[in-house]
């Protein structure tokens, strides 16, 4: 499995990106793909996963409502598109994959995850 991410940059605070992870090789539906970010000095935290069929999502509480997660099958693509951004969404974006058991997406921890892109930087400014 090989995942790439891209579409970070630098935006405005109250402004939107739209991430993409393009991933190849997922052998079947019964994978789960995530988006985790990782702050200069912290540790990489939950943002949100999709199973790779696209029927499920889960999302950290703290992004509900902003961040969106989709899928496009014709395109092994995986979305995450961020709206009224703040400063402190600023981070690198990891997107990551892993086998899902029972249709599950609620894997909220990034060591649970066995393979990862490289990262693309999101940078918002006050």
């Amino acid at each position: 499995v090989q995942l790439q991410a891209s579409g970070g940059g630098s935006v405005q605070a109250g402004g939107s990106l739209r991430l993409s992870c393009v991933a190849s090789g997922i052998p079947s539906d019964s994978y789960a793909v995530g988006w985790f970010r990782q702050a200069p000095g912290k540790e990489r935290v939950f943002v949100a996963a999709i199973s790779w069929s696209g029927g499920s999502t889960f999302y950290a509480d703290q992004l509900k409502g902003r961040f969106t997660i989709s899928r496009d099958k014709d395109k092994n693509t995986v979305y995450l598109q961020m709206n009224s951004l703040k400063p402190e969404d600023t981070a690198v974006y990891f997107c990551a994959a892993r086998v899902a058991y029972d249709g599950s997406v609620v894997y909220a921890t990034a060591n649970n995850y066995h393979y990862w892109g490289q990262g693309t930087q999101v940078t918002v400014s006050s």
